[in-house]
């Protein structure tokens, strides 16, 4: 229910003139429940962070420039996510052995979930049109999310520095 109005939770929902509109989470919104499986093939589920902060943040693929500096970034001040009371977790397409790779070769210190349906991924509209050299195509955006205690979106950053993240997340 938003205003009253349910509002199914689909990502994409279809407008009155059958045009296609994503259904955009918003700050103060509850997060979407999710259950994903980690590199070690645990379950992750948002239930599981009831009572703290979740850095929930999604990033295209593993080992890539780009996504190794968000990663090392987060992993470099993790104590500081851990002393605020943060839990950090990343969703990506990639398999569960890929992210086993990458964590063991940046040293990751929190889990990664594998979502090769993008199911998690779509849920949080972090799924949508890119375009890189001219080519437009649809992949994973990069975005974080930042669910509170209470599992309510507490901050959307759709504009992810890959290498100054954390400072976009705590802002120090």
């Amino acid at each position: 229910m938003r205003g009253g109005v349910y509002i199914p939770p689909l990502f994409l929902i279809v407008n009155r003139a059958n045009k296609r509109v994503e259904n955009m989470l918003k700050i103060a919104d509850k997060a979407p429940d999710f259950t994903g499986v980690d590199q070690d093939g645990a379950p992750i589920s948002l239930s599981q962070f009831k009572g703290r902060k979740l850095v929930l943040y999604f990033y295209p693929k593993d080992n890539t420039p780009g996504c190794t500096a968000q990663a090392c970034n987060l992993r470099d001040n993790y104590n500081l996510f851990l002393e605020r009371g943060y839990a950090v977790v990343g969703v990506s397409r990639d398999s569960q052995k890929s992210h086993l790779n990458f964590i063991k070769k940046h040293n990751l210190p929190f889990p990664l979930i594998s979502d090769p349906e993008a199911q998690i991924i779509k849920e949080y509209g972090a799924w949508g049109k890119k375009k890189m050299m001219g080519r437009e195509y649809e992949g994973i955006l990069r975005k974080s999310f930042i669910i509170d205690e209470k599992g309510y979106i507490e901050e959307i950053i759709e504009k992810v520095k890959t290498k100054e993240h954390t400072g976009q997340i705590l802002k120090y």
